[in-house]
């Protein structure tokens, strides 16, 4: 009963359901995009780097432990209740994954390899490129895609400081005691996690070497 509530609601706010999936994927990309520029190239530095790792990964590691709606209210008094805000707290909680997998997959790439391609003429630059990300792209792809089902989970609580998404469904049918648009909110944001999970696991063995 309650779930054909919900699918009548649905049906009743097609066109306001659209707006607000544009507004998630715009806010989920906004963050793995930022976390994608910022914590792959820190990856390989923190990766041939110890003095880099010791302080950009435990760093990296402590902002895990922040509760994702403390990040969210952290940024209010910065930003206000705006989609800024919500950017700003998801991209931090994407950074962790994606930083500490770069880290996993430069640092765990045999030497070996790097020192035959060296010893055939390649530059450090051609070994990076053509040798090591090749091999690293795998773990990489991991890490978005951890990135990517916990900030479409998170950005539901986007709806609490005026980010908007999704999770507008699921603060209004508590506000309203009703469950069938909490339904909506909760469902429409566990597929589009599933979504991507299914997704970028497919890349992610898509992309796997023979050397992986």
């Amino acid at each position: 009963m309650v779930l054909i509530e919900a699918y009548n609601y649905l049906l009743s706010r097609g066109d306001e359901i659209w707006v607000a999936l544009g507004q998630h994927l715009l806010l989920v990309g906004v963050a793995l995009g930022i976390g994608i520029v910022l914590c792959v190239p820190l990856g390989v530095l923190t990766s041939r780097s110890r003095a880099a790792s010791l302080a950009i990964i435990n760093m990296a590691n402590a902002l895990r432990v922040v509760p994702s709606l403390a990040i969210l209210f952290l940024a209010i008094p910065y930003f206000g209740l705006s989609f800024t805000s919500s950017a700003l707290a998801l991209t931090v909680l994407a950074l962790p994954p994606i930083l500490i997998n770069t880290d996993a997959a430069f640092r765990t790439i045999e030497p070996p390899l790097k020192e035959a391609a060296l010893g055939m003429g390649m530059t450090a630059r051609q070994v990076l490129w053509r040798i090591e990300f090749p091999l690293a792209l795998p773990v990489i792809v991991a890490g978005i895609r951890i990135a990517t089902v916990e900030v479409i989970a998170s950005a539901t609580l986007a709806a609490f400081i005026g980010g908007g998404g999704l999770g507008i469904y699921i603060t209004r049918g508590f506000a309203l005691f009703d469950t069938s648009i909490l339904l909506v909110g909760a469902i429409s944001v566990a597929l589009l996690a599933l979504t991507a999970e299914i997704l970028l696991g497919g890349l992610e063995r898509f992309v796997r070497t023979p050397y992986g």
